[in-house]
């Protein structure tokens, strides 16, 4: 088979071909880029596998990077753009059952091709758009179905990430995964315990935000792998309530959106705990708390002006479309009007801080100090009270001298 249109991302990259090829080796596309061109989809990474060993490489490329040389990458610098070069490879016994304990570089793309994951990433692609396909890839590509290359407990043996890759292609692709590389994944899910929680996060993140999120997640409910991921084991049933609580069509607008569902049906309280065993970020931490506290806000009662102040109204909005997709009533509008209300959407707006009240009254840094900082901010965001030095010294007064 051959592709009718060159992408312009190959076409661009086709003078590191021409150079490679010039020196008397082979280079080829490879990956997930060439699956993504047959498809018709945007493509993102170029990468380029080659006969060429990472020294011959950095021959024929003035400017290159060791960045994985010793697993045969080479990033080499041309026309203003980088691209990772990869030697054909083949690997030895994994440790880890996530790294190979060393690799072998070969001359040959089938040996190279034979060890990449599932069939649809198993493609080369040359510079004559000539598609290079010896595990029938095309064949998978044209049923959607998601094949692993050769054995399937093999390849999940030697690589148990490969697992989660599969539920997220699953999705990515809205593909059907094979029965027997299913089943594969079934009995080696174990394994996922001795994978990167960083790595499983990546993979886990990338299916809920795809747009056929319920087949990732479904296959991998259906599996049970849930029970080998940090803090889900037990968990199936509330993450199935994920598939049926949101309407058919819905798609997250965010990762942290996203968590925050995922939060709310998995009725965990602790979720900062939760997310540091996943290795998450503090701002990601501290975005999907927030999120799942004004979902809780809104099962109680309306937006209010103290809300949209302390969380935003762009987290209201992805609260909001989360409550449209279960059919709540919802109310956009209000958010807006609400928001436009405001006098200050920052406490740092405030005309007066700490530092003034402390110097005015003769107050030192404590409770007292904390509580009238508060309430000038409530009073302030509920409109009583206007942001102006005079007015705000004069309330701080009025409470001072009553208490």
């Amino acid at each position: 088979m051959k592709l009718t249109v060159l992408p312009s991302e190959f076409q661009e990259a086709l003078p590191i071909l021409s150079k490679i090829k010039a020196a008397g080796f082979e280079a080829y596309f490879v990956g997930g880029s060439v699956r993504d061109a047959i498809l018709g989809r945007s493509i993102h990474d170029v990468d380029i596998a080659t006969s060429s060993y990472p020294q011959e490489t950095k021959t024929i490329f003035p400017r290159t990077i060791d960045v994985g040389i010793e697993h045969g990458t080479v990033l080499v610098l041309e026309g203003g753009r980088e691209y990772e070069i990869t030697t054909f490879r083949t690997e030895d016994v994994y440790v880890d059952f996530r790294r190979p304990s060393q690799v072998a570089f070969v001359r040959s793309l089938e040996e190279d091709l034979r060890r990449r994951d599932f069939t649809v990433n198993a493609f080369a692609l040359d510079e004559e758009a000539r598609i290079v396909d010896l595990f029938d890839g095309l064949t998978d590509l044209e049923n959607r179905t998601l094949r692993a290359v050769g054995v399937p407990s093999e390849r999940f043996n030697e690589d148990a990430l490969r697992i989660m890759r599969g539920f997220r292609f699953a999705a990515s692709l809205d593909f059907t995964i094979e029965p027997e590389t299913f089943q594969a994944m079934v009995e080696t899910a174990p394994l996922l315990e001795k994978i990167s929680v960083e790595r499983i996060f990546i993979e886990f993140d990338k299916l809920l935000t795809t747009k056929h999120w319920r087949k990732g997640l479904r296959a991998m409910i259906d599996s049970k792998a849930y029970n080998f991921l940090p803090d889900l084991a037990g968990k199936g049933e509330q993450l199935a309530s994920m598939l049926t609580s949101l309407g058919e069509n819905f798609r997250f607008s965010s990762s942290e959106q996203a968590w925050a569902m995922l939060f709310v049906c998995l009725g965990i309280d602790n979720i900062k705990s939760f997310l540091k065993k996943w290795k998450t970020s503090n701002d990601f931490q501290r975005t999907v708390v927030k999120l799942v506290d004004i979902y809780h806000h809104r099962q109680t009662g309306p937006i209010t002006k103290q809300i949209c102040f302390q969380y935003g109204k762009d987290l209201l909005y992805l609260v909001e479309e989360l409550r449209q997709a279960q059919g709540l009533a919802t109310d956009f509008e209000q958010i807006d009007r609400i928001d436009q209300a405001l006098t200050i959407h920052d406490k740092h707006e405030i005309v007066v801080n700490g530092g003034h009240i402390m110097k005015e009254f003769a107050l030192k840094p404590g409770p007292v100090l904390g509580s009238l900082l508060k309430q000038v901010e409530y009073q302030i965001v509920e409109g009583h009270l206007a942001n102006e030095s005079e007015a705000i010294l004069t309330f701080v007064k009025g409470k001072l001298e009553n208490e």
